[in-house]
């Protein structure tokens, strides 16, 4: 059995999460905390394989949750679950030693799926929909939703003004969407993009 601790201070995620959780027959919920100091209480004594833990907490920040418990239970899996996509939150949870990052409103199968790779050894790093990337095992940089939504449209050969009707932005920030891209994958021009992206399976 995989023994599941939550922290969340929303009751209705923390219910949302007890009720996918407990139809997997390999897991255990075994608890939740609804704050910091909860949470760190609850492991002086007590233990857990894996803790889905609230980056944005009423008393302290769930990276400096996550960092403490990664250094005092080294043992102990931490996979983020929030509400922000935004790629500094991943990179400072990566930092504080966190082995995955979820969206809130990932699906059931993306949460079943996340567990079991981080409890097999791997890292999972789920941005919004279907960004997936492992930051160990690929040295890419990583993309944002929106960014890899516009990537698929761009290789779908959409122009900025179809793919922003598609979106419902502006043409102008989807060109600044492609040229982010362009930079970030280190590609020469959007062809050299949009190839990269294949070969790389980014998309």
């Amino acid at each position: 059995m995989i023994r599941i601790f939550i922290v969340d201070d929303h009751p209705m995620v923390v219910e949302g999460l007890r009720a996918i959780l407990t139809q997997l027959p390999e897991v255990e919920v075994v608890g939740h905390a609804m704050n910091a100091a909860s949470c760190l209480g609850y492991f002086v004594n007590n233990r857990a394989d894996l803790v889905l833990l609230d980056i944005n907490l009423p008393d302290q920040s769930g990276i400096e949750v996550c960092k403490k418990l990664c250094q005092n239970h080294p043992e102990l899996k931490v996979i983020a679950l929030t509400n922000f996509d935004q790629l500094t939150y991943l990179q400072s949870m990566k930092d504080a030693g966190a082995h995955g990052y979820l969206i809130k409103n990932s699906s059931s199968e993306d949460i079943q799926h996340a567990i079991n790779v981080v409890m097999t050894g791997g890292q999972y790093w789920l941005g919004h929909g279907d960004v997936k990337k492992s930051i160990e095992e690929h040295n890419q940089p990583l993309l944002t939703r929106r960014e890899i939504e516009v990537l698929k449209l761009i290789a779908e050969g959409l122009t900025n003004q179809e793919i922003a009707d598609k979106l419902f932005v502006s043409a102008s920030t989807v060109d600044s969407h492609r040229k982010n891209l362009i930079s970030k994958l280190q590609a020469k021009n959007t062809a050299a993009l949009v190839r990269t992206a294949f070969e790389n399976k980014i998309i």
